[in-house]
């Protein structure tokens, strides 16, 4: 089922979605705390991924949450920046600021550090907006840094695509 199965042979992930994009002539753009670029790094190893992706932002301090991507200092303070809100704000600040039809990002616990009881490493939002709205998702991965950041990108390439083959 395409639910599960995105591809045969070589396809990759990316180029998966870029080519979903691409044809349906929809933008893209990422806001990125827990991830650092690394989901911006792997939609744009496409080559002609220049037809959809636009850009996007580390935010990796709480400042360029707020500054340029209007999220609440409220919401951070109240929640915390792994927070679905915080994930929310943050896909939903990217499209705006960047005029794309899509927006997603990450916010989360990479580790090894900085987990707690609440929020232990390996927890992590991802966020997706449209001109239908905004959501998100939690995860709960590993306690591995890279890991974290290869399976949070692989999970929000994948929201993208079920989001556009309307399965999500």
């Amino acid at each position: 089922s395409e639910r599960y199965i995105y591809g045969t042979k070589d396809d990759t992930l990316e180029a998966v979605v870029g080519h979903m994009l691409a044809e349906r002539g929809l933008t893209i753009s990422v806001a990125e705390s827990c991830t650092g670029g690394f989901v911006l790094n792997r939609l744009t190893n496409v080559s002609g991924s220049s037809a959809y992706v636009v850009g996007g932002i580390v935010a990796y301090s709480n400042q360029v949450k707020i500054g340029q991507l209007g999220v609440s200092p409220e919401v951070l303070e109240e929640e915390g920046a792994v927070s679905e809100t915080v994930a929310r704000q943050m896909a939903a600040g990217v499209r705006r600021l960047l005029g794309t039809n899509i927006g997603i990002s990450t916010t989360g616990v990479a580790g090894p550090t900085g987990g707690t009881p609440d929020k232990p490493v390996g927890t992590v939002w991802i966020g997706y907006a449209d001109e239908e709205g905004d959501r998100a998702v939690r995860l709960q991965l590993a306690e591995e840094r890279i890991l974290n950041k290869e399976l949070t990108s692989t999970a929000i390439l994948d929201m993208i695509r079920l989001h556009l083959l309307g399965l999500s």
